[in-house]
């Protein structure tokens, strides 16, 4: 591999051929062919001073794109420089040397050289001694010459901040020679090499004190012995040229010294995130006091970030309470990415009715926190009535009918109200309100919903068969109401209608002759008839023959009473008979008269029978 030495240098700025620096730095020398003639070596001292030496090789710019073909220097030093090759590695440790220089200008003290292969050498970080940081704070930075010699011209090029890792070129062309005190112009050009926009782009013309400056386009603005032009940017390959006119007011040589500095902007990008929590809470806006109610929250990280430990605290207000008897609900979501979300579902109860405000929070371990709108649930609860009524007396045999109605006092609606009315004993042919349906000895209407501050209503009537006391009870329930009842008391009592019938057997009779009146008492009643007490009387036209019955009878006169008879059931008939003759001719009666303990009034009736007298007789 051929060799060829370059020079590593730090420097406050680039300068080209001929400028002064402050700065100790390095000198390295390359060789480099002139244009039409043997190749040549150029040494650069720590002030950028070009000169010429033997070649002690051959150049190397015809095969490196980096390097140019320099032309001629105005009266370029002639130093000796030693030099001492290295061989290619990953790290150059740098030879420590000083020699005397001898030649046109004063004795010097040769600085150190370093040597090294251009093909070893690679972009470095900026601890490097080659590279360092591209800010305003690293502007002692410095990169390769090449120097392009010609025959009019002294073309001077440097590439910032080295060959191989080129940011800006900056090319200047100027006469090779000039006449005294005739006006002369020179060109500077800035070139960005990259592909990315550079920025506060500072170009510093130092001038000789042998030269005085006419002009500048564009225009800079002058300081001392300076000339300084600012670009606030350079697009990517994007060129700037500027133009320098003076005059050269001395025969010495000229120095101008060009140096250029930018900003290049090492952008880091760090992503900023926001976690942020949402609760969200939903509930009904009501509920039957007997219902569990449901309650759902759905926490979400709305934001750009992680929310860790994330919990949902709900403090229930008072009357309102977990299905376990606790006042506080508290939930774990963990960990939530950026728009997830966690979604949690109970059963709260309430213990009274009422409406109940409750409001939710989240929080996660970071500080976040939020907070649920307030969710309001009106607790209500129905509640029944239920009224019978009906006859509180009633005759046996009779039928009893009873209204029952079931109202809705209570704010909620009552669902699935039934009517139950229990059909007591001893009664017969029941009839009731369509949608009645029997269920054993019960009765029962499915009313369906009864909203509240409505009512319905319902009968039933039956027939008691036996004396005694009907209770009669109904029964209301509905869903989520406590069942109510109602009761009536009816006594059935029975009633003695006993009938008197008296009837003769012969009508009419001849006088002289018998015939027989039949006495008949019938119990047409409920109830038993008691103490009967029957007694006859006779007109002149009858005579007392003879009686008999259900007890004993007795005469006075022409009455006839018969013994009391104790009880006479319902449906029962007792007989009594009075046998008479007729004594005179004509119509002649029988007036029974019966008393019981059930009537308040006697009961009476007479029978008429035609006594006649035989004809030939003279009646």
């Amino acid at each position: 591999m051929k060799k060829v030495c370059v020079v590593l240098c730090l420097v406050s700025a680039l300068e080209l051929s001929g400028c002064q620096s402050q700065a100790p730095l390095r000198s390295f020398e390359e060789e480099r062919p002139a244009v039409g003639a043997a190749s040549r070596k150029y040494t650069w001292d720590s002030n950028l001073r070009p000169s010429r030496t033997p070649s002690r090789s051959r150049s190397r710019s015809s095969r490196d794109p980096l390097l140019r073909e320099p032309e001629p220097l105005p009266t370029p030093t002639r130093t000796q420089v030693a030099t001492r090759e290295i061989e290619p590695a990953a790290s150059v440790t740098p030879s420590r040397s000083t020699s005397r220089v001898t030649g046109a200008g004063p004795t010097t003290t040769q600085p150190e050289l370093i040597t090294a292969s251009v093909d070893s050498l690679q972009p470095v970080a900026s601890r490097s001694a080659v590279v360092s940081s591209y800010d305003r704070a690293a502007r002692t930075e410095r990169g390769l010459v090449a120097v392009d010699e010609s025959a009019n011209s002294g073309n001077l090029s440097l590439t910032y901040p080295r060959p191989d890792y080129g940011i800006i070129q900056v090319d200047k062309t100027m006469p090779q020679e000039v006449r005294l005190n005739t006006p002369f112009t020179y060109v500077i050009r800035v070139t960005n090499l990259t592909e990315t926009m550079l920025t506060e782009i500072t170009i510093t013309e130092t001038l000789s004190r042998d030269f005085e400056f006419k002009g500048a386009e564009p225009t800079g603005r002058s300081e001392n012995d300076r000339l300084i032009w600012e670009i606030p940017s350079l697009g990517p390959r994007a060129t700037k040229s500027i133009k320098v006119s003076g005059v050269a007011t001395t025969s010495r040589p000229l120095e101008l010294c060009t140096a250029v500095t930018h900003t290049t902007f090492g952008c880091s990008q760090v992503k900023v995130v926001e976690p942020s929590l949402e609760l969200v809470m939903n509930a009904p806006p009501e509920a039957l006091l007997c219902e569990p109610i449901p309650v759902e929250f759905v926490v979400t990280n709305t934001g750009t970030g992680v929310a860790a430990n994330v919990q949902v605290v709900d403090t229930l207000p008072a009357g309102l309470q977990t299905t376990d008897g606790k006042g506080k609900v508290t939930l774990e979501a963990g960990t939530l990415a950026a728009g997830e979300s966690r979604r949690f579902s109970i059963k709260l109860r309430a213990t009274r009715v009422g409406t109940y405000v409750n409001k939710a929070t989240a929080s996660s371990a970071s500080g976040l926190t939020a907070e649920s709108e307030p969710v309001l649930t009106n607790i209500r609860q129905p509640v029944l009535t239920i009224t019978k009524t009906g006859a509180k007396r009633q005759y046996l045999g009779r039928s009893v009918t009873y209204d029952l109605t079931v109202a809705n006092k209570g704010d909620g609606p009552a669902q699935n109200t039934i009517i139950e009315d229990i059909i007591p004993p001893g009664v017969t042919n029941i009839e009731a309100t369509a949608g009645a349906q029997f269920a054993g000895s019960k009765l029962v209407w499915e009313l369906g919903t009864l909203e509240p501050n409505t009512s319905k209503s319902v009968k039933v009537s039956y027939t008691p068969t036996r004396e005694g006391e009907l209770m009669a009870t109904a029964t209301a329930s509905a869903y989520c109401a406590e069942p109510v009842s109602d009761s009536i008391r009816t006594v059935v009592t029975g009633i003695a209608a006993s009938r008197l019938e008296v009837i003769d057997t012969e009508d009419p009779v001849e006088v002289g002759t018998n015939t027989t009146y039949v006495i008949e008492v019938v119990n047409q009643g409920s109830a038993a008839d008691t103490n009967i007490r029957i007694s006859a009387v006779l007109d002149d036209k009858l005579q007392y023959v003879s009686s008999a019955g259900a007890t004993a009878g007795s005469v006075q006169g022409k009455t006839i009473s018969f013994a009391p008879l104790r009880t006479l059931e319902p449906k029962g008939k007792a007989t009594w008979r009075i046998v008479v003759k007729g004594a005179i001719a004509g119509d002649a009666r029988l007036k029974v008269t019966m008393h019981t303990d059930q009537l308040a009034l006697p009961v009476e009736q007479t029978e008429a029978t035609h006594v006649y007298q035989q004809f030939g007789n003279g009646n």
